[in-house]
């Protein structure tokens, strides 16, 4: 499975970067970090449809995306249209890196969430250092050991949490962590065909008082017709804003189509 690749992959990575900043090292700097985070939730949690732009290179579904517009001018047209951004900083299969989460942080007063398949606090500690206000946890490559001990770390060191999911098992495990936002994967990570069908079967698991946000697949107007009507508070794109060349044009429309 794919999946298994990568996080296999992830694991050769994380000791080339232990070996760069030791993990005593990465720990003492985040928590010596004096930057206040820059609150995800209450991005997402506002009236109307939230969005959060992301900023990849590539993906193994898609291979190297067509990037219609140079990264500053991108993060220019996020910071004028969407609420929060996503960092692809996954190496390997992403084509992504740290240093473009640093760099967005240069450009954005937006928050930032660090998206990457964390398998080791040090990643978590890391995003702190990096300038990062959120994390990305699968709830697919972590036992519920794992997913409470990453979780509650973040929110230690002043970073939200988004728990990804994909279907009703994985949504129960989140629920019983009593996770504040939740977001449902249309990607199955298995063999990474989409459905938007998942986020509107996995609403009707979702008690009151959580921010619900789906992720992957969305492309057209009619998308987000469907997803009106599934609960969502915000939407995860990547591939549209990405091979557009207005994406700050895109996500205006999407807003106005979700509240009309």
């Amino acid at each position: 499975m794919i999946l298994d690749r990568i996080v296999e992959d992830k694991r050769i990575r994380l000791k080339e970067h232990k070996q760069r900043i030791s993990p005593e090292e990465m720990k003492k700097m985040a928590l010596e970090s004096t930057r206040k985070s820059i609150s995800f939730y209450d991005a997402l949690a506002k009236e109307g449809l939230s969005i959060i732009g992301e900023f990849k290179k590539a993906s193994p579904s898609m291979g190297i995306i067509n990037n219609k517009l140079e990264l500053t001018d991108r993060i220019d047209q996020y910071n004028a249209s969407v609420d929060a951004i996503s960092v692809l900083t996954e190496e390997d299969h992403f084509n992504g890196g740290i240093s473009y989460l640093k760099k967005v942080r240069e450009l954005s007063g937006l928050p930032i969430i660090r998206k990457d398949f964390v398998i080791d606090e040090y990643q978590i500690y890391e995003a702190k250092v990096a300038g990062a206000d959120a994390v990305l946890l699968i709830a697919a490559i972590l036992n519920d050991d794992e997913m409470k001990r990453f979780y509650d770390l973040a929110y230690s060191l002043g970073l939200d949490v988004l728990l990804e999911v994909h279907d009703e098992e994985e949504m129960a495990r989140a629920l019983k962590l009593d996770a504040k936002i939740i977001g449902v994967n249309n990607r199955n990570l298995k063999d990474f065909s989409i459905s938007l069908d998942t986020t509107r079967r996995l609403s009707e698991m979702l008690p009151e008082g959580k921010l619900f946000i789906s992720e992957s697949g969305v492309a057209a107007d009619e998308d987000i017709e469907f997803l009106k009507g599934c609960r969502v508070n915000g939407l995860l794109i990547g591939r549209a804003f990405m091979e557009s060349e207005n994406p700050m044009e895109v996500a205006k429309r999407w807003k106005k189509i979700f509240e009309e």
